[in-house]
């Protein structure tokens, strides 16, 4: 029963799973020698319910069991051809078993083989690790080696004393190959007293005595050689800058071998320059500055103040001598050009003393000072390149500035040209520029004290000339002439140049002193004018003075800046006043009418206008309007010293004339009767025509 149970459940597998569940159930039902359970077969019941081949057997009405044995056959027709098969095939299945039994063998020897080799291999990698660790400790060895040998080497190098170092400093004389031979003996001495681990080295005991008497020896030697080409700078007619350029500084190692091994000798040296550079440069400036001495050009004195008067007064008076160059007092000129000679070379005073020139101070003041620049330039530089000290300069110019500053003093306080002062002002604010642009510190203070020392004079003298105004003798001072004075001609050129001078600085002191030099020159211009009896001349002397002015200022090239634009408004103030005087001296009565009739209506009741107020006015202008005209402008010309500021009055006159008498005809056409006067009215258009002539000759 259990073989049966066997052979259907296999072939149950090979019609499919619901298949052997149903042969299953229906053998369970049908076989009564089977204590069959039935636990769970409502559940089984339930699962085949929506099977869906139990389904269809049921539909057909067939009954299980009759389908059962149907199956049953079937599997078993299959289970034979499956036997036939393995039958067929039993040949094929042998030899198979054969082929898997031998590579069970060939397997089995590789298997020895290779852990064979697993155990070789690992006995290798021992050996390797330990081979490894050997060469790492020989290497350390060998790294803790070289660096011994590289630092003994080094110690060797450093603290040994070869024979050729020893017969170079003692028997060499000072050149190239000495200075390379004093940086290896400069080496070795910082080596033996520096490192600590040398002091305690028995190999020291033996060379530090052969080293200091080698270092004394350098020492002396060197410092022999430096003072004999100390020596050398004071020759006569040495040039200093080649000298040191060319000769010292190849040295100037030397300087540092002693500075660093033989400090007293290094300050007897330093000491031995500073004494023989001060004592070489004070002898040279002083020398160029009394070369300069005899070239000055004396431009003023005390007594050449703006407001000073031209002659001395007394019983005997005579007029006093004029100076060479009294326009160079007041009036800048070609002074200024000196501004654009900043970079020149300094004079050589005695080629400009061979051609017999003299020149204003503010010439060698700049000469002086370009010297002095390029002097310190080179001393500064060099003192930092040779002895890396810059505070040596200092010491050294003590002597030099000593002796300018002497010679600037004297000159200083005898000074009294405004104009130098403020050319020499500007020239050493030039200076210091030059100086920064250089990146050189060196003069800075000395130019400081200059610029310092200048000022104060220049606002002494300047007060000089605002005093000289406001105490001027007007009397004195008066002349009967009402063409500009000489004193505000002196005063515009002053200010001009002034002016001109701070253009590109924009001094606010310096126009605070302008302005109240101004007003001083307005006060005093205007009681020169109140001395004329008449007003018509008072007004063409301050017209021509007005005038000048404004000429000197345009003149100097500069924006004369608000003190011009004062002085144009008092001369078109003046002028204003002077037209309507040169009117009224011949059209009185014309313009008086104008100004108080005019402007009424001819026609009302109480002050009407009758023709015999007008008839006498048109008549006396036709008669003589010509002659007038030609009159005014013989008045014009004589009058105004400017032909232009003359004609350009006259045109403004001739201007108000033709307005006056446009308002004249204006008020007789008006006037009851008054075309009658037709006849003798001058045309307007004739009027201008004559106007017109006066303006072409303008």
């Amino acid at each position: 029963m259990a073989n049966s149970m066997a052979e259907r459940a296999a072939s149950a597998q090979l019609v499919g799973p619901d298949w052997a569940v149903n042969i299953e159930i229906c053998d369970t039902l049908n076989d009564p020698s089977d204590d069959v359970s039935l636990e769970g077969l409502q559940q089984e019941l339930e699962e085949c319910k929506n099977d869906d081949v139990v389904a269809n057997i049921l539909s057909k009405g067939i009954k299980l069991r009759d389908y059962t044995k149907t199956v049953e056959n079937n599997l078993r027709e299959v289970e034979l051809d499956s036997i036939q098969d393995y039958i067929k095939e039993s040949d094929n299945l042998v030899s198979l078993h054969d082929q898997i039994r031998d590579c069970d063998i060939i397997l089995s020897q590789m298997e020895s083989l290779l852990s064979g080799f697993q155990a070789e291999i690992g006995s290798i990698s021992s050996d390797i690790k330990v081979l490894q660790e050997k060469s790492m400790d020989m290497g350390l060895k060998l790294k803790n080696r070289k660096v011994a040998e590289s630092k003994l080497a080094k110690f060797v190098e450093d603290i040994i004393v070869p024979p050729r170092m020893v017969d170079i400093i003692v028997d060499s004389e000072v050149n190239d190959e000495y200075m390379r031979t004093l940086e290896i003996l400069s080496k070795k001495l910082k080596f033996v007293g520096v490192d600590p681990l040398v002091k305690t080295s028995m190999a020291l005991k033996d060379v530090q005595p052969e080293l200091e008497r080698l270092r004394q020896k350098a020492v002396s030697k060197v410092f022999e050689f430096i003072v004999q080409k100390l020596y050398a700078l004071r020759k006569p007619k040495t040039n200093i800058q080649i000298l040191q350029q060319n000769v010292l500084l190849k040295y100037k190692y030397v300087i540092s071998f002693l500075k660093e091994h033989g400090k007293e000798v290094y300050m007897e040296v330093r000491a031995a320059y500073i004494d023989t550079m001060n004592k070489v440069l004070s002898a040279h400036f002083r020398a160029y500055i009394q070369a300069l001495e005899k070239l000055q050009l004396d431009i003023a004195s005390s007594s050449d103040l703006i407001g000073i008067e031209a002659r001395s007064s007394g019983l005997f008076s005579t007029r006093r001598e004029p100076l060479k160059h009294r326009s160079s007092v007041f009036a800048v000129g070609d002074r200024i050009n000196i501004l654009k000679e900043i970079e020149q070379p300094a004079l050589i005073p005695h080629i400009a003393e061979a051609s017999s020139q003299k020149y204003p101070y503010e010439v060698l003041f700049r000469s002086l000072h370009k010297l002095l620049m390029d002097t310190a330039s080179s001393e500064y530089l060099f003192c930092d390149d040779f002895f890396g000290e810059e505070s040596l300069f200092y010491e050294i110019f003590a002597g030099p500035f000593a002796v300018i500053d002497e010679h600037f003093n004297t000159i200083l306080s005898n000074s009294f040209d405004a104009i130098g002062l403020m050319l020499m002002i500007r020239l050493t604010h030039q200076h210091q520029l030059i100086m920064s642009r250089r990146r050189i510190p060196c003069l800075d203070s000395y130019l400081d004290k200059v610029n310092i020392a200048l000022w104060p004079r220049f606002k002494m003298v300047f007060d000089m000339h605002l005093s000289s105004l406001r105490s001027a003798n007007v009397k004195t001072l008066w002349e009967d002439d009402v063409h500009p004075h000489y004193i505000m001609r002196r005063y515009a050129e002053f200010t001009a140049s002034l002016i001109l001078l701070n253009m590109e600085y924009g001094d606010g002191q310096l126009e605070m002193n302008l302005d109240r030099l101004r007003m001083a020159a307005d006060e005093l211009i205007m009681k020169l004018s109140a001395q004329f009896h008449k007003a018509k001349l008072q007004t063409v002397f301050l017209i021509n003075n007005y005038d000048m002015t404004i000429a000197v200022l345009k003149e100097a090239g500069s924006d004369g800046g608000k003190i011009q634009v004062h002085f144009e408004e008092m001369l078109k103030s003046q002028t204003t006043i002077f037209v309507e005087e040169l009117l009224l001296e011949h059209f009185s009565d014309l313009i008086k009418f104008v100004k108080t009739r005019a402007s009424e209506d001819p026609n009302a009741s109480e002050k009407s206008i009758a023709v015999s107020e007008v008839e006498p006015l048109v008549k006396d202008f036709a008669s003589r309007w010509k002659d007038a005209i030609e009159l005014m402008h013989k008045d014009v010309i004589t009058s105004f010293s400017n032909f232009l500021c003359g004609m350009e009055i006259l045109r403004t006159s001739l201007t108000q004339l033709l307005l006056y008498y446009t308002r004249l005809s204006e008020c007789v056409k008006k006037v009851q009767g008054g075309s009658a006067l037709n006849k003798d009215l001058v045309s307007i258009q004739l009027i201008i025509h004559e106007i017109r002539k006066y303006s072409r000759t303008f």
